[in-house]
């Protein structure tokens, strides 16, 4: 179906003003369907002209526009046309719409373990149209006022406050401000209910009744984190939350984090944590609820007006969803996590082929936008914006911010708008500063270049501005030519010695410096004078405090610092900095996966930070499954294992650190006597909970190293009997080293279309296996030849989710790049899964080189 085009979009907006949605939705009917019928008044700027509305039925029963019946056989696709329109319209559209198991439209699920039936409604980016009729773009917003007809038993709730009933399963809704289509949401089914309030605004938190024994149990952690975050946000906006009520239900089989619809924000049910987590995990969670509730002021009280401003949304919700949690909840690490976690995906999307601005100049229709909610929407975006405040001031934003909301109070605004308040508020020209920040792609690289006198002081340091290297290339200058941008930074620069001096000393910073990189008068080189004659510090760091996007690279002394320095260094912002660095740079190619993996082995069993740890080791494992020969492999990963036995030695029990260093030994642990045992309970470290989650976990690298079979697999299913228990089933399954089991695992992946997304997500994990090259091989070339088939069968969430999950990214060799560019020379590919194929190729790329 034809996904909407700017142009189109931006000619409908000027010829309509849309006055209200009243959508009645019956929900009563069979499993498969339900009932829509979409009253739309509308006005029409130059009467007698024409449009279209969207809509998605399986089966259009009725058109009627100003009192005439229209032809429901006019439908092409998903657009009806719309002729002869006058001043004042109202058009009524009834239908029979299908449920999904996709986590698009009104999707619906029966839950094995409680039998209850429950659906929500996901509408971003177009998928509104699914649900009921209507003008499906951004710009249009308009009161909905929604009435839902259900059985008797189910809770049923929507954006607005319930205005009358329930009676007879009737539930009526009151008008809500203005809202784009995209936000339209609603919940219905047998949901388990908690409701408070807060400084007058009524709170509620939904899940399914099988869930709800862990919703009573985390509702105070939950609400905590939601009061502390809407009286921040009151305090730094000056404009308070401008809806009347917030709900946040936990949905299952979502596929995205959450979704910012004002008053019942959706969220995916794995937040409720069913097993152990660490405080990591439970700091990701207040992070999604902060960055959603950020959406109210950027997405809801005021509206991109086109796909192109999609960071008005989602950078700035990551900005401030950091930024909430790390200053007004007791998650105060949030930078941390930010900066070695988050940062990552923005820094390996931005210099994929598929790179795009933060602010593109165009995105031509809705379809590219959903490829563009990535880490540059949103990653990038949110440092782009610290470094704005870094720069600009952070009374001059916040000011520019409230000037913003007022002028454009539930309408729709631009990347102009924005830049033209924040211009009044601090009386600066932000033309320039947005035209290589937001509207160009790549990044930057910063690296120091220090020379010493012969006394051990500094003769000369500078910062050297240019580009992320090719692998195999000599290290750039500057820019490379296909993106000739370097920008003004303005970076902490760190100095680090010992105290007091000597091996084994603490390292504290002796200073920081702030300098200001302008490429306009430095031309990429910004000597730093003030440190010329100083004592040299044991460890230099650029970027010290992470105020900016751009990568970083070592002087060498520094970089030879870095494994004696990490235990030493008492911040863990600062050793999360260093992390990335010898992350990034191995993924770059610069240095060796050894390097890594020896930086990995010294420093790592004492680091403090759980967050960090977290990190490194599923990117250090990742880097040695597919930066190393295959016949290294194995020691490699003996090496890390040992790892993290000796993080469970040191870790109290029954805390993160250890289920952390658990998870981490069970992923790369080949003592399948030692696994097997803690399955039965035995010889399990003490405070060490082996439940629901980590049994699978263990099950999963048994089923890898084949110990374990079907019969352990669906033994471990009917125990668990959840809706989790069936995904882990279904990744283990595809685990299995058996030919059968890869087979009936890949018939799912290119022809099953009616297994849920997430069914499908959890097989496409467990398929390729670096032990199992052997055994895939043949399925390598049959990605090429089967997965476009299978992805124009699917929408293209589901098509380009599965597409990337199940790409050969283990098969590093030449002949994997050869099939790729096969594929890519064909000009009927989806557009989703050629920016798949195009960016795991580039994948692939980068570990050719580095094993080379």
């Amino acid at each position: 179906m034809p996904s909407l085009t700017r142009v189109a979009a931006a000619e409908r907006a000027v010829l309509l003003t849309v006055e209200s949605y009243g959508i009645e939705l019956d929900l009563t009917g069979p499993a498969e369907h339900y009932r829509s019928t979409s009253t739309v008044r509308f006005r029409c700027a130059t009467p007698g002209a024409g449009t279209f509305i969207e809509v998605r039925p399986v089966r259009l029963r009725g058109v009627r526009l100003n009192g005439a019946d229209l032809d429901p056989a006019a439908l092409a696709d998903n657009q009806y046309p719309l002729t002869g329109l006058a001043a004042e319209n109202t058009l009524v559209v009834e239908a029979e719409m299908a449920y999904s198991n996709t986590g698009e439209g009104l999707h619906r699920f029966v839950d094995p373990a409680d039998g209850g039936t429950y659906l929500y409604a996901m509408s971003g980016l177009d998928n509104a149209q699914r649900i009921f009729a209507c003008f499906d773009q951004p710009d249009l917003k308009a009161p909905v006022a929604l009435t839902v007809t259900a059985p008797e038993e189910w809770i049923v709730a929507g954006n607005g406050r319930l205005a009358a009933g329930p009676v007879s399963g009737r539930w009526t809704f009151a008008p809500t401000p203005p809202l784009a289509t995209y936000v339209v949401t609603l919940v219905a089914g047998a949901y388990a209910v908690l409701r408070a309030e807060h400084d007058g605004i009524p709170l509620g938190l939904y899940c399914r009744r099988s869930l709800a024994g862990i919703l009573d149990r985390d509702a105070e952690e939950i609400l905590t984190v939601t009061r502390q975050c809407l009286d921040r946000l009151h305090g730094l906006f000056g404009v308070r939350y401008p809806f009347d009520r917030y709900d946040q239900a936990f949905v299952p089989e979502f596929n995205m984090g959450a979704m910012e619809n004002p008053g019942l924000v959706t969220f995916r049910d794995d937040y409720l944590y069913r097993s152990a987590v660490t405080e990591g995990e439970r700091e990701l969670r207040a992070t999604v609820i902060a960055h959603e509730m950020s959406h109210m002021w950027f997405g809801n009280l005021v509206t991109l007006r086109w796909w192109d401003d999609l960071w008005l949304n989602e950078s700035f919700a990551e900005y401030f969803g950091t930024r909430l949690t790390a200053g007004a909840t007791r998650f105060d690490g949030a930078w941390t996590t930010f900066s070695l976690r988050r940062k990552a995906l923005g820094y390996a999307a931005d210099q994929r082929p598929s790179t795009h601005p933060v602010a593109p100049t165009e995105v031509v229709d809705a379809a590219e936008a959903v490829s563009n909610l990535d880490g540059i929407s949103y990653a990038k975006g949110a440092s782009v914006l610290r470094q704005l405040v870094a720069w600009l001031g952070d009374d001059a934003f916040l000011a520019g911010l409230r000037g913003y909301f007022a002028t454009h109070r539930f309408g729709n605004a631009t990347l102009a708008d924005l830049l033209a308040a924040l211009a009044d508020s601090s009386g600066r020209d932000l033309t320039g500063w947005a035209e290589v920040w937001l509207r160009r792609p790549r990044p930057n690289t910063l690296r120091t270049a220090v020379r010493l006198r012969d006394d051990g002081h500094y003769a000369e340091v500078a910062v050297v501005q240019g580009a992320p290297p090719v692998p195999g290339a000599p290290l750039p200058q500057g820019a490379p030519p296909d993106h000739p941008v370097l920008r003004p930074h303005r970076i902490g620069v760190g100095l680090y010695d010992a105290d007091p001096p000597g091996a084994g000393s603490a390292l504290t910073l002796r200073e920081r410096i702030e300098v200001d990189l302008d490429p306009a008068v430095d031309g990429g080189r910004t000597v730093l004078e003030t440190l010329t004659g100083r004592p040299a510090a044991r460890l230099l760091l650029p970027n010290d405090g992470d105020l900016t996007f751009a990568k970083v690279r070592l002087d060498p002394a520094s970089a030879a610092a870095v494994p004696a320095a990490l235990p030493a260094l008492a911040d863990p912002l600062t050793r999360a900095l260093l992390w990335a660095e010898a992350l990034d740079a191995v993924t770059d190619g610069e240095r060796p996966v050894a390097d890594l993996l020896s930086l990995v082995v010294a420093a790592l069993p004492a680091e403090r930070e759980v967050v960090v740890v977290q990190d490194v080791l599923p990117r250090t494992r990742s880097l040695l499954d597919r930066y190393l020969e295959p016949e290294l492999r194995p020691a490699a990963l003996a090496q890390v294992a040992d790892t993290c036995d000796r993080l469970l030695a040191a870790a109290p029990p029954g805390g993160s650190g250890q289920l952390t260093a658990v998870r981490g030994l069970v992923e790369t642990s080949v003592d399948a006597a030692r696994l097997t045992g803690w399955l039965a309970g035995k010889d399990v470290p003490d405070g060490l909970a082996v439940d629901a989650e980590l049994r699978w976990a263990v099950l999963r690298r048994l089923a890898v190293l084949g110990v374990v079979g079907e019969p352990e697999i669906a033994a471990e299913e009917t125990d668990d009997g959840t809706a989790s228990g069936a995904e882990w089933a279904a990744t283990c399954r595809a685990v299995l080293p058996d030919p059968v089991a890869k087979e009936r695992a890949w018939r799912l992946l290119v022809g099953e279309t009616g297994l849920s997304n997430r069914l499908l997500e959890a097989t496409a994990t467990g398929f390729w296996q670096p032990e199992q090259a052997e055994l895939t091989d043949s399925y390598v070339e049959r990605y090429f030849t089967e997965m476009p088939v299978a992805a124009s069968r699917r929408t293209p969430w589901v098509a380009d989710r599965v597409a990337g999950l199940a790409y050969p990214r283990y098969a590093v060799a030449a002949r994997t790049r050869e099939l790729a560019a096969a594929l890519l020379s064909r000009d009927d590919l989806p557009s989703g899964l050629r920016r798949v194929v195009v960016d795991a190729d580039d994948d692939l790329r980068r570990a050719l080189a580095a094993r080379r």
